[in-house]
């Protein structure tokens, strides 16, 4: 059973990795993973790292790393990141590098309210191992015998609205990548670009207890679309505790994809903790609420963040308090 578990994961995950992105559900601490034009939020130097190991206990299961920095430059005016990415999931496996600008231009007369326009460019390096598929027809062309790779330049678009109470940002990547190949014998899946709307707000509470409700719309012209919902507190200028829900939802109609597709995906209890002012620890937990949810033990996430720059009063009263 378990045998057959695995080879029905190893297709579908498969078929969905070539057409979705990875997604960690602690984007919500840190927008350069799904927005170029945040590089320099926060302005000063900000380092952060995610692992995540999904779907835990299933042979094959996907695990992904990733770190990022970003800081401000020019009166805080220009943003510049660094992105690296790697995951691994069944036979297939893929690495990608970006560097982020961002320019951010002041609307209105409030310091905080900014306009951001980000553009990133890097590569996209995939792999798949043929060893370890095992084809039930050897003479099969659709399944590599070997492992293969290939390296791709890429390219992602996105813009950004902040002020101190409310965030709005829609953002692109993957954009070049599938059309740079020009080895069309190589099965290696190259992925497709990713749509991706986010905004939110930011209530102060009684007892300086701090909510933040915020949305998440992710797009592909290939598989379904997906929207979370987070509502998030911050509590004592420490800690910030909260839950995602994760669901499929005909935005618009996709007829080549399966009708009866549960839209329900997954629930998330995430937290992260200021340990310092400058040293932040984050963890998530994701239960899937598909069939999946059964014969794993969940989704385990853990970040790690550390920042680097001037607490002088005069900078943290500027300091941008909507997002993260």
């Amino acid at each position: 059973m378990k045998r057959f578990l695995w080879i029905l994961f190893c297709l579908i995950a498969g078929v969905a990795r070539a057409q979705q992105d990875t997604q960690y559900s602690q984007y919500v601490f840190n927008g350069l993973f799904i927005n170029p034009a945040y590089a320099g939020y926060k302005q000063d130097l900000y380092l952060q790292s995610f692992y995540r190991a999904q779907w835990t206990g299933l042979e094959g299961a996907p695990q992904s790393f990733s770190v990022s920095a970003d800081g401000a430059v020019n009166d805080n005016k220009v943003g510049l990141g660094v992105l690296i990415a790697q995951d691994r999931i069944g036979a297939q496996s893929s690495l990608a590098g970006y560097a982020n600008y961002a320019y951010r231009l002041q609307v209105g007369e409030n310091e905080n309210s900014h306009l951001s326009f980000g553009i990133g460019a890097g590569f996209v390096q995939s792999g798949i191992d043929g060893t370890k598929l095992h084809a039930a027809n050897l003479n099969d062309n659709t399944v590599p015998a070997v492992y293969q790779s290939e390296i791709l330049p890429d390219a992602r678009l996105g813009v950004m609205y902040t002020n101190d109470d409310l965030f709005v940002g829609f953002s692109a990547d993957n954009l070049i990548a599938q059309h740079m190949r020009t080895d069309k014998s190589l099965l290696v899946p190259i992925p497709k670009p990713h749509y991706y709307f986010t905004a939110g707000a930011l209530f102060e509470m009684n007892g300086g207890t701090k909510f933040k409700p915020s949305i998440l719309i992710k797009d592909d012209a290939a598989g379904p679309t997906s929207l979370d919902v987070n509502a998030f507190f911050l509590l004592g200028e420490k800690i910030w505790i909260g839950s995602t829900f994760r669901t499929a939802i005909p935005l618009y109609a996709k007829p080549y994809l399966q009708s009866d597709l549960q839209k329900s995906n997954s629930i998330t209890g995430m937290a992260e903790f200021f340990a310092t002012d400058r040293f932040r620890v984050g963890y998530a937990f994701d239960y899937s609420l598909t069939s999946i949810g059964t014969y794993s033990y969940g989704t385990h996430e853990l970040s790690i963040g550390f920042s680097f720059g001037s607490d002088s009063s005069d900078k943290r009263q500027y300091r941008p308090k909507c997002y993260f």
